[in-house]
């Protein structure tokens, strides 16, 4: 059993610090990043927000993760550069992440995902190359066909939340179906068929 600690303005203050903890991480690796001129691309729910939020700002969801895409030619530069600023290279589980210091925990990491490579075997496509990125703002982010494809192949539950979200605001619809392979196409006529889930 779970013993709450705190009610009020101090709860306020932990979920603001919570939201603001995962915006500083994104700033500060696309930042660093950019400064040395490596490529990536923003993707996962950081990637949704930066979308939905040029339609209709009271339509963002916060998330606790931070997803970046890159080149794993450009990993151990990564690692260099990001180590300078705190961060920690880990590989454990089949899954790469920067530790955000010493103490962080895997919640506090920025997790990677490898270009044009399948996230798992048995998924249907490849994530998208870094080509398919563009900048907005300051921050190098999928475009909104990449970030969908890549939603709609990997396809967990918060997978079928962004792509909810994206269909929600009007940013796709059913007539981004034949854009994707037959697999793809039926994931999105699924969501666009059950929008309360």
């Amino acid at each position: 059993m779970v013993t709450i600690r705190h009610t009020g303005d101090a709860l306020w203050e932990r979920i603001e610090r919570a939201v603001e903890k995962v915006k500083d991480r994104l700033r500060r690796v696309t930042s660093a990043l950019e400064r040395a001129d490596i490529p990536y691309a923003v993707v996962g729910g950081n990637a949704v927000q930066v979308w939905v939020a040029q339609v209709d700002e009271a339509a963002v969801r916060n998330t606790r993760d931070v997803d970046i895409l890159i080149n794993r030619s450009d990993l151990e530069r990564i690692i260099d550069t990001l180590g300078k600023e705190g961060f920690m290279y880990r590989h454990a589980a089949g899954v790469s992440m920067f530790l955000d210091g010493p103490e962080a925990k895997d919640r506090d990491a920025v997790h990677v995902v490898f270009a044009s490579e399948k996230v798992r075997p048995e998924y249907v496509l490849p994530t998208p190359d870094l080509s398919e990125s563009e900048l907005i703002k300051d921050t190098r982010t999928l475009r909104l066909e990449a970030l969908v494809r890549m939603e709609l192949t990997a396809f967990r539950l918060e997978n079928r939340v962004h792509v909810r979200d994206m269909l929600d605001v009007g940013l796709i619809d059913e007539t981004w179906l034949d854009r994707f392979p037959a697999e793809l196409r039926v994931r999105l006529q699924e969501l666009i068929d059950t929008p309360d889930g």
